[in-house]
């Protein structure tokens, strides 16, 4: 079967932001990333293998001069000295193990030092779904021309209703082609000056920011965007507890990008760990916060309260909504907001893998097992999140951790 990553940029712009920080902080770290499918798919026979092939072709996925300079470029919060570790760089398939049961259940881990598997996740969610709907029969059957058309409806009615939107659809797409579509079509509809229809003009309300996929913002020259991982701080929280972790990391990504803070991910052990231990300096270095479980109006609701009781004002602090949004429910939360902070919207699923006859992918790769340095123990490494159904990990460290929290 034909190779399906074949640039080193077909990533999310956090794994680089990501990776960087860990070779400033934890360089000796070692961990275990696991698979989940969270519909328990039963996959073809042989299906395991094909994953195996695709992946001993990654060696030969290698950064390129082209995206290095889009890198320096737009990622200029990244110093020359990375650049060059990039280019030496070299995925290494031994870090992961994949196996699949009698029943079809797909196993797949990564193991290794933290700043070597962490460039694993999407390539690997990437190659199962795509590999999935192959074998499946949703790429033959794709019709170009009218997912095209749908493309350029569901950017319209974006922009007509003034959401502020990035893609972040590469984990679970239907097929990098497809993902390369919608790029290509958002961005253009966006370029034109409104929407015409029966002789009416509508000016866009809205903006498409960028993509989080490295590659396709070069190819298209728009912005990579994207922070971070729920995996730093389900790391720090074996280094310095549940109620410590957040702060910590805040501040360590703070000293390691000089200020240049972004979007803070804050749900990782729930609301309440993290508001209790938000102090009002990490509240103003860090432009925003990204809600990615929970119930959204609840959550903007804590967020706003909490930025008021530090003395903030909230309208001058960005909200990134990215759980599971579909058109509708983002002009929903954008009414809601109603000005009262700078909100935008992270697609993913829904603008990569909304196809006509598809059954999109649930699956992810998380953090589940750390140590410090090679010579330290192992910990379990959690996900509690908003949402019941998004927390992973050990079921028993879980629930210890829930009684803590209380």
């Amino acid at each position: 079967m034909r190779q399906i990553i074949n640039h080193f940029t077909d990533n999310d712009a956090y794994t680089f932001s990501c990776q960087y920080y860990v070779l400033q902080t934890y360089p000796r770290a070692e961990v275990e990333y696991t698979f989940f499918d969270r519909n328990k798919t039963r996959y073809p026979k042989g299906f395991g293998e094909l994953v195996k092939e695709q992946l001993g072709l990654m060696p030969h996925v290698m950064i390129t001069s082209e995206e290095i300079a889009f890198m320096k470029r737009k990622m200029y919060y990244l110093p020359e000295w990375y650049f060059t570790f990039l280019r030496g760089y070299r995925f290494n398939p031994h870090e992961v193990s994949v196996s699949q049961d009698e029943e079809g259940h797909l196993d797949i881990s990564v193991r290794g030092k933290w700043y070597s598997t962490i460039m694993w996740e999407m390539p690997i969610l990437s190659i199962v779904s795509e590999l999935m709907h192959t074998l499946r029969g949703e790429i033959e059957r794709y019709d170009p021309k009218n997912e095209h058309e749908r493309a350029i409806r569901k950017t319209k009615e974006i922009l007509r209703n003034g959401i502020v939107l990035g893609d972040m659809g590469t984990r679970r797409r239907l097929s990098f082609d497809h993902h390369d579509m919608v790029i290509r079509t958002m961005k253009e509809v966006y370029e034109q000056e409104g929407y015409d229809e029966d002789g009416v003009h509508y000016p866009w309300t809205g903006r498409f920011t960028g993509t989080s996929n490295v590659y396709f913002a070069m190819k298209y020259g728009l912005t990579p965007i994207g922070t971070m991982s729920h995996q730093l701080i389900e790391f720090e929280e074996n280094v310095s507890g549940v109620f410590e972790c957040n702060f910590n990391v805040m501040r360590k990504f703070s000293d390691v990008y000089d200020g240049d803070n972004g979007i803070y991910l804050y749900d990782c052990f729930g609301d309440r760990v993290f508001f209790n231990n938000l102090s009002k300096r990490m509240a103003m270095m860090f432009v925003g916060l990204r809600v990615d479980s929970g119930i959204e109006e609840e959550q903007t609701e804590k967020i706003i309260e909490k930025y008021k009781s530090l003395g903030i004002d909230p309208s001058t602090k960005q909200v990134v909504f990215s759980n599971g949004l579909n058109i509708k429910r983002a002009i929903e939360l954008h009414r809601f907001v109603d000005g009262r902070m700078q909100d935008s919207y992270g697609m993913g699923t829904f603008l990569t893998c909304d196809v006509e006859n598809c059954e999109p992918m649930n699956i992810v790769v998380k953090l589940t097992r750390s140590r410090i340095t090679e010579n330290r123990e192992w910990h379990d490494c959690v996900k509690l999140s908003c949402d019941k159904g998004k927390t992973l990990g050990n079921p028993e460290k879980c629930a210890y951790l829930l009684k803590q929290i209380g």
